[in-house]
Order: C-alpha cells, then sequence, then structure tokens
C-alpha cells in the first residue's frame, strides 16, 4: 500500500506494471519516486516483495493469472484506468495475452505503452534471449571497456539495463506524457537496450569520425584509461584513487601536487610518451595510503576521488551530507534522484509485503470496478 503522500512532479500519473526483471522495474521505481502511482501486476503466488529488494519500493502489488480471462479482464480494467504501461516482456508476449496495444479491449487513447527489450520489438534478434552484457556487446560498447591485452570487462549492469534501458525508458515516457497532453493521443514507446547504448556511444562515434579514439584498441584513449591523467592508480595500502584532470589548468596542478615534476609531464597531450608517465605516476602514488593522497588532493581542482566501496561510499562526508542515501526499515537505499526545489521527490513507501486487490486499487483511482468476477 500507498504509505506516503506523494509530493514529487509525477503526482497523479498512474502506471500499470508488468513484473519483469532489470530495467523496467527500476524505471517503475524511479516514476514511484517522482511520485506516480505505480501499481505492479505480479504472477499469482508471487506478489509481494522482500524489504530488501530496493527497486520494488513505491509500489501497490496486485496478483493475477494472465492465462486467466477473469484475470485478463482484470488486467485491462487496470490499463484502461492508466497514463502509463511499462512491459519488459518479449515481442508478442502481450499480444499473446489479449494485452497488446492494438487490442480491441485497450480502449484507453490516451495510454502510453512504454515497451522494455533488449533488442527492441523488430529485427533479426528480436525474440532472441539475452542480457546486458549481450546487448552491450553488440552496440559496440563493451569492446571499449576493459585492460590492454585483456578481455573487455562488464561494467556491471549499468550501462545496458540502467543507463540504455531503464534512464531511456523513463524519457520516452515522460516525452510522450508531454505529448499526450498536447494531442490526447497515447503511442507506444519501443525501448531497446542497443538503441539506447548506440545513443549514448554519440560521443565516441564523433571522436572515431575526427581520428581523436582508436576503436580497436583499449586502454590507448583519452577517457579509457589510457591517459595517465584520466585513470585509475593503487596506492601503498592497495586501494585506489582515481583521476580525471582532462583540463589543462587542472593538470598542472595535479602535477604540482603529486609531484610530478618530470620535464615528460609537461607535454599532457604527447600519446606515444602516455606509457612512460603511467610508469611514473604509478611509483609516485603508491608512495601513500589513499588516506593521504585525499588529504593532498581531495577537494581541489586536481580532480581526483577516492575509489570508494559501495559501503564506504555511504560514509563518505559528501554523500552524507547531501542525503544521498536513506534507511527505510533499517535497509539503507539510493535517495530518490533528481532533485526538485518545489515538488520534491521522496519514498512513497517500503516495497509492498503483500498483494492488494484490483479492486481497491481501481477504487483509489476512481475508475469503474471490474466487471467480471476475479
Amino acid at each position: 500500500m500507498i504509505v506516503s503522500k506523494p509530493t514529487g512532479p509525477l503526482r497523479g500519473m498512474r502506471v500499470v506494471e508488468f513484473a519483469g526483471l532489470g530495467p523496467a522495474p527500476f524505471a517503475a521505481m524511479m516514476l514511484s519516486d517522482m511520485g506516480a502511482d505505480v501499481v505492479r501486476i505480479d504472477r499469482k503466488g508471487t506478489g509481494g516483495s522482500r524489504p530488501t529488494d530496493i527497486t520494488s519500493r513505491g509500489r501497490t502489488s496486485v496478483e493475477l493469472d494472465l492465462k486467466d480471462a477473469r484475470d485478463v479482464e482484470a488486467a485491462r480494467a487496470l490499463i484502461n484506468a492508466s497514463d502509463v504501461l511499462i512491459e519488459g516482456f518479449r515481442p508478442g508476449v502481450m499480444e499473446r495475452m489479449g494485452l497488446g496495444p492494438d487490442d480491441p479491449g485497450i480502449t484507453n487513447r490516451k495510454l502510453i505503452y512504454a515497451r522494455m527489450t533488449g533488442w527492441g520489438q523488430h529485427g533479426p534478434l528480436a525474440k532472441a534471449a539475452g542480457h546486458d552484457i549481450n546487448y552491450i556487446a553488440l552496440s559496440g560498447a563493451l569492446a571499449s571497456i576493459g585492460p590492454a591485452g585483456g578481455r573487455p570487462v562488464p561494467p556491471l549492469n549499468l550501462v545496458g539495463d540502467y543507463g540504455g534501458g531503464a534512464l531511456y525508458l523513463v524519457a520516452g515516457i515522460l516525452a510522450a506524457r508531454i505529448e499526450v497532453l498536447q494531442s490526447g493521443e497515447g503511442q507506444v514507446v519501443d525501448c531497446a537496450m542497443t538503441d539506447g547504448v548506440i545513443n549514448m556511444l554519440t560521443l565516441f562515434h564523433s571522436l572515431a569520425a575526427e581520428g581523436q579514439w582508436d576503436v580497436s584498441r583499449r586502454e590507448a584513449n583519452l577517457l579509457d584509461g589510457g591517459a595517465p591523467f584520466y585513470r585509475t592508480y593503487e596506492c601503498k595500502d592497495g586501494r585506489y584513487v582515481a583521476i580525471g584532470a582532462l583540463e589543462p589548468q587542472f593538470y598542472r596542478l595535479l602535477c604540482e601536487k603529486v609531484g610530478l615534476a618530470s620535464p615528460d609531464f609537461e607535454d599532457q597531450n604527447n600519446v606515444d610518451g602516455w606509457p612512460l608517465l603511467h610508469r611514473q605516476a604509478e611509483a609516485i602514488f603508491r608512495t601513500r595510503t589513499r588516506a593521504e593522497w585525499c588529504t593532498v588532493l581531495e577537494g581541489t581542482d586536481a580532480c581526483f576521488a577516492p575509489v570508494l566501496t559501495m559501503e564506504e561510499a555511504r560514509e563518505h562526508p559528501h554523500n552524507a551530507a547531501r542525503g544521498s542515501f536513506i534507511e527505510i526499515d533499517g535497509v539503507s537505499q539510493a535517495a530518490p534522484a533528481p532533485r526538485f526545489s518545489r515538488t520534491p521527490s521522496r519514498v512513497q513507501s517500503p516495497p509492498p509485503a503483500h498483494p492488494a486487490s484490483v479492486e481497491d486499487v481501481l477504487a483509489r483511482w476512481g475508475a469503474a470496478r471490474v466487471q467480471a468476477e476475479v
């Protein structure tokens, strides 16, 4: 059940989410944090969530058997009373259940039908199984991430599931929401992780077109760890720091504070000299612990940060000062983002412990009761 009164900019927006994994639930969480009333349709016997299932926060859960005609009718009632539908099934699954965007029982002409997949709604791979690693591999991102001479390294599932998936899904939903307020007509949002990741690579396609990015090598370019002033370094205690001194004035300050006094360091953009500078900088950073380097560099314009674990990040003074982490029922989790000055987001409730009834949701939404017995 919804616990707190929503205050975010999306308050009043009704969302039906079909239970799934990865980017679709995360997008629904973001919408809920921003004030939307999100109702998740779970399979019979699976409703509710664990308190530690943070992505499920701020939801109402209902259980339906979508192989049962009565429950399909109940799902249609929810959809027709909503503003947004989110589903993350393979293409054709919703249509086979009688809940596709062109189904005659879906009469809500203002509905934004948001479809989240890896490969998209059409194309040779559209109906194939896959996960984040596959989508970012096909998009060209994975080949650029990892050590020189080693294998590509999956960047968790942040790039495909959440970067090219959830965030593009939210952007598409919000854009369609603005348009429907103008036209009165909803539409389908076809959000594919491959499309999103390719779109995210725009800068690197531009750099490659200008001859400033070697697509055939890793750790050989400005932003992939190839530059000695944009990479991580191991410290005396085995912990790491991150350096990002791209601009000349920041690079000069870094050299001054760290003690990179060799004439070799004066030519920042001499790519041929980068391997030597790597070795010299590595030796210098190993002379102090991470905490000691924080004392020297943190808060300066040297573009420095300690490489923290997720647990350490919770305790860092900057994150603490901004309230970037919150605790709900003893579970530490990220605060809603982004932030709004007049209509602040907030978590509406913990993950739903138990499912609610469809009729309770429809009553809350002021919609007609389900006609068939549920």
